[in-house]
Formats: C-alpha cells, sequence, structure tokens
C-alpha cells in the first residue's frame, strides 16, 4: 500500500493510496486539530456525502501491527473540515480553523458568482462586438454607396470627355 506525505497549509499529512485514489486518517488530523475523534467519526459516519466515502484501510504502523485508518479521500478532507465548528477544536487551532472556514466561502462564493460574473462579462464582449460589426457594415454600405457615386461622376466625366459636344442647356 502506498503512503506518501501530503503538505496541506504548510502541515504534513499522511495520505494512502486506496484503490488508486489518495485517501486521510481522520484521527491524525483530529489529534492536530484537538478535537474530538469519536464525535468527528460519528459525523462522518451520518453525513449522507461522506458516509459513503469513507474506508476503512488496513495499514501498518511504525510498530509494525497491521492498524485499521478510518479514512476519508483527500479530495473530500477539505469540505469536511470546513463543517468542523472552531469553537470545539483546541484553542491554539481555533484562528486557523476560523480562517479556513472563512476561505471555503470566498472561494465558494468566487466560484458560483465568479462564474456568473464571467458569463456577464462575456455576454457584455459580444454585445459589443455585435455593436463593432453593425457600425462596420453602416459603414461598408455607406462607403459602397458614396463609391457608386464617384464611378457614376466618374463615368459621366468620360462620357463628356469622349463625346464633346456642346450642351446648351
Amino acid at each position: 500500500m502506498k503512503q506518501e506525505v501530503t503538505t496541506i497549509n504548510g502541515v504534513e499529512i499522511m495520505t494512502v493510496d486506496h484503490h488508486g485514489e489518495a485517501y486521510v486518517a481522520v484521527k491524525p488530523v483530529c489529534d492536530a486539530l484537538g478535537i474530538d475523534f469519536s464525535s468527528q467519526r460519528y459525523k462522518i459516519i451520518n453525513d449522507e456525502f461522506l458516509s459513503p466515502s469513507v474506508a476503512i484501510i488496513t495499514t501498518v504502523a511504525a510498530d509494525c501491527k497491521d492498524r485499521e485508518l478510518f479514512a476519508l479521500p483527500l479530495r473530500y478532507v477539505f469540505g469536511w473540515l470546513a463543517t468542523i465548528n472552531p469553537g470545539k477544536v483546541a484553542p491554539e487551532a481555533r484562528e486557523t480553523v476560523s480562517r479556513y472556514r472563512r476561505e471555503c466561502y470566498d472561494v465558494l462564493f468566487d466560484h458560483f458568482v465568479g462564474r456568473m460574473q464571467a458569463a456577464e462579462d462575456a455576454n457584455q464582449e459580444e454585445r459589443r462586438l455585435m455593436r463593432k460589426i453593425s457600425d462596420v457594415a453602416a459603414t461598408e454600405k455607406e462607403s459602397r454607396e458614396h463609391r457608386k457615386e464617384l464611378e457614376r461622376q466618374l463615368e459621366q466625366l468620360r462620357a463628356e470627355r469622349l463625346n464633346p459636344q456642346p450642351k446648351l442647356f
């Protein structure tokens, strides 16, 4: 079983490859935050989204004994961490957890509102380009009409030059 160390926000977290996906043991994260592992395990097991993604992974610990890890896919750990109440973590981790949650809210806002803003910006750019095309088309029409008038005048001048009949009227 492949194990790697992943650095998240400057903290090294051990990940374990499980069926081709990186998983993170929940207990060491709880210990680092100073929160109760049993409560978090209960919360995760009763979460309709997180529960199906839980894996119990057997790995060999530093003492060469098999250990079972209650683990979540790395891609879901960030969402789980956003559910942690800063008031329930160790005092030294409180500000970090609060800052993390604010950042999660900002990222979600930027993702969804940013996507809407990008669509609105694209719509405005499309309208601007359509106006330019319309302006160019109008200018082209005026230019064609002006050119036709100039060509008519040129033809008239040539015709008069080739037929130098005096005009009485």
